[in-house]
């Protein structure tokens, strides 16, 4: 489904500054932009006054888990693209490890039938790697809705897991397109756990999990990847030292991306949060925050994402060690990340960069992540004077709570716009959680990926 749609008088975040104007799509493409106005409305067209607003291109989140399928009590494709359309996210990259993992064609295309069914925003999905199936991961080399090889190197949520050299070896060596590794060494991993069984503190889940275990995995991550000359991604962060390492060694093969919940939270907020701040790799200490905004404004790091894992509170309440790692995120993610521009960390259109064009470019999404003529109609449109406090209370995610719940945010979507039709809208004085405008399966498409 696309849409004729006419923005007026917004502030638009165009790839060379922010100007004041009008932005025309017809059939789902961006059509027109005119900076300082002009474009008269026709009839057959839905109009929106962007009188003190800011338009931005949709936001692209290349790392979400919405547990689909598997466990449809903690998210689902149509809950997950629910919650990215009110955040401003038009589209996602779905993690395999579901139930069953996705790692060959058929559970592939079993997702994408049902996102194409469930999902309001645009999608795509990563095929997972095993220690056996390289013939898997060759199957699906140009599929559309494939975005790329997920490498768990440590341990993490679900049984996917490939650290033995031989087999990371042959996965390099004989796939194409893009690897995303979860870099964590297992075998330092499983060597300090021990060590660590005696604690219920949440402070001790950085100690275990330590800097170290984070930079062996990537240094041995970028190797291979340099070695076999094939792309690669790590993805989620965390530690200045791997940040500092990459600013000098990572090259044209590597990119990298940072959590917004890395660069806003340090080991006070762990301590304060407890079990919601519980995610691998860790939240860390405040120098690593300090050093991954850093790396990120000299362009170390390529984009900002969420890996959003939502798991439930009654999960969680197990306690540490032994409740589930992963917090929600998705529909906070682009507010969250304006509010820190607002509050001085950034400039708004660093974040257009980040969380739209950066992820565009690192996956090969062509037409996405810009506002330029010829490119897709994704957009949204977020108010940036008003600032509202969020609640467990305001969220469309399944699990039904939020690890930013008493933060004070501004950047909130009143429009949110896929292919030129409007999926979700907020008034000034309505509910923080606005309300959704299409079915599901109405709006949005499977990705292709150059």
């Amino acid at each position: 489904m696309t849409g004729n749609l006419l923005v007026q008088n917004a502030m638009m975040a165009l790839p060379n500054g922010i100007v004041e104007g009008d932005l025309r799509i017809v059939n789902g493409i961006i059509h027109s932009i005119a900076p300082n106005g002009g474009l008269v409305a026709k009839k057959d067209e839905f109009v929106i006054d962007g009188t003190g607003l800011h338009l931005l291109p949709g936001a692209i989140d290349p790392h979400v888990h919405f547990r689909d399928p598997g466990n449809p009590e903690k998210e689902d494709l149509e809950s997950g693209s629910r919650a990215a359309a009110a955040g401003g996210i038009t589209s996602f990259l779905d993690m395999p490890n579901t139930v069953p993992n996705a790692t060959n064609q058929v559970e592939l295309e079993a997702k994408i039938a049902l996102a194409s069914k469930k999902a309001v925003s645009h999608h795509g999905f990563f095929i997972g790697a095993t220690s056996n199936n390289v013939a898997d991961l060759q199957s699906i080399d140009g599929m559309d809705g494939v975005c790329g090889i997920k490498i768990f190197m440590g341990s993490s949520t679900g049984d996917l897991l490939v650290h033995e050299q031989e087999h990371l070896e042959n996965i390099f060596e004989n796939t194409n397109g893009i690897i995303a590794t979860h870099a964590e060494d297992e075998n330092r991993l499983q060597s300090r756990i021990p060590q660590f069984k005696h604690r219920t503190d949440i402070a001790a889940h950085a100690e275990c999990r330590d800097i170290e275990c984070a930079l062996i995995a990537t240094k041995r991550a970028s190797a291979l990847a340099k070695d076999h000359d094939h792309r690669l991604h790590i993805v989620h962060l965390t530690s200045g030292v791997e940040a500092d390492w990459l600013a000098t060694n990572k090259g044209d093969l590597i990119t990298t991306e940072v959590c917004t919940q890395h660069l806003t939270f340090d080991q006070d907020d762990v301590e304060k949060l407890g079990v919601r701040a519980l995610m691998n790799p860790p939240i860390r200490y405040t120098e690593d925050r300090d050093t991954l905004w850093k790396r990120l404004k000299d362009g170390t790091i390529d984009c900002v994402v969420t890996d959003h894992a939502p798991h439930t509170l009654d999960a969680k309440s197990i306690g540490y060690p032994n409740a589930p790692a992963g917090m929600p995120g998705v529909e906070t993610s682009l507010p969250l990340m304006l509010t820190h521009a607002i509050d001085g960390k950034c400039s708004v259109s660093d974040v257009v960069s980040w969380m739209c064009a950066g992820p565009a470019k690192v996956y090969g999404i062509e037409k996405k992540g810009s506002l330029i003529e010829g490119y897709d109609g994704d957009l949204t449109l977020v108010d940036l004077d008003t600032r509202r406090t969020i609640t467990d209370d305001d969220v469309w995610t399944k699990v039904g709570w939020t690890p930013y719940a008493g933060m004070e945010l501004t950047g909130l979507p009143m429009w949110t716009i896929v292919d030129g039709v409007p999926v979700h809208r907020r008034t000034p004085n309505g509910s923080f959680m606005g309300e959704p405008l299409v079915r599901p399966g109405q709006t949005g498409r499977v990705l292709r990926f150059s």
